[in-house]
């Protein structure tokens, strides 16, 4: 399959579906068009280009689904659009519908490569033991330390370092290795593996679901499923099914 040859425009459509299917179940014609602010007859041309491709099961009147192909791209442009999105929002401080038309725009040109290395330094932002950098408009990043200046970096994290290391040792946790579909909302772990194989895999694997990540369990449908996590700085929806073969460690404190 050659996505690579796919349109911006295309990948909107399936990005549209994704989000309607996961939203109501379903994704219809009339849906898709109101989402996209385009008329009937666009969204018919679209659909056929697309059946066409194998991206996506399509007859007149009838509901619009995707092909197991069609979800994989489907889920990665998703994906990129919401790691981008929630940068702009976290780390830039950008108004929440600038920063989603700025990823709509983005999403489609944007290796994953890229994406990673935004992810990784949001993550940084958050959980630096210094963290504190503030965003000072037209001025860039600035440490809220009063005249702090890049020169005085090495002394910041030397004084970390020191921290860390007069840091008495804890005894009173334990490791305990668990599924991610087991966490409740508001627990946390260290991605340990991943299972399974084939395309489901991969796909989980590409949205940023990588041994050593950190991960959060934000909340839990009534019936649990979906569960919504927050990695990397974005959050995601994941089927519990999906949640059940990321296995986990989690760090419990006891009193």
């Amino acid at each position: 399959m050659e996505t690579h040859a796919l349109s911006s425009n295309m990948e909107n459509y399936l990005e549209t579906i994704l989000i309607l299917i996961r939203k109501h179940s379903v994704a219809r014609a009339k849906d898709i068009a109101e989402c996209m602010k385009v008329n009937r007859s666009s969204v018919t041309g679209a659909l056929q280009a697309l059946s066409e491709r194998g991206l996506v099961n399509y007859a007149p009147y009838d509901f619009i689904t995707l092909t197991p192909d069609g979800t994989e791209v489907a889920s990665k442009v998703l994906w990129r659009h919401e790691a981008l999105r929630n940068f702009f929002v976290s780390v830039l401080a950008i108004d929440d519908k600038e920063a989603d038309e700025a990823a709509c725009r983005m999403e489609h040109g944007v290796s994953k490569t890229i994406v990673d290395r935004l992810l990784e330094f949001a993550a940084f932002v958050e959980t630096c033991p210094k963290a504190g950098a503030k965003w000072v408009r037209g001025f860039g990043y600035q440490c809220k330390e009063a005249g702090h200046t890049r020169s005085n970096c090495e002394s910041c994290i030397l004084q970390s370092l020191k921290e860390v290391r007069t840091m008495p040792e804890k005894t009173d946790h334990h490791t305990d290795l668990t599924f991610l579909s087991e966490l409740k909302p508001g627990e946390s772990g260290l991605i340990e593996k991943v299972a399974g194989s084939g395309a489901i895999k991969r796909r989980i694997i590409d949205m940023g679901f990588t041994k050593g990540s950190l991960i959060e369990v934000i909340r839990v449908a009534p019936m649990g499923d979906p569960i919504d996590v927050k990695i990397k700085g974005y959050h995601l929806s994941l089927r519990k099914e999906e949640a059940a073969s990321i296995t986990v460690i989690q760090k419990e404190i006891s009193g």
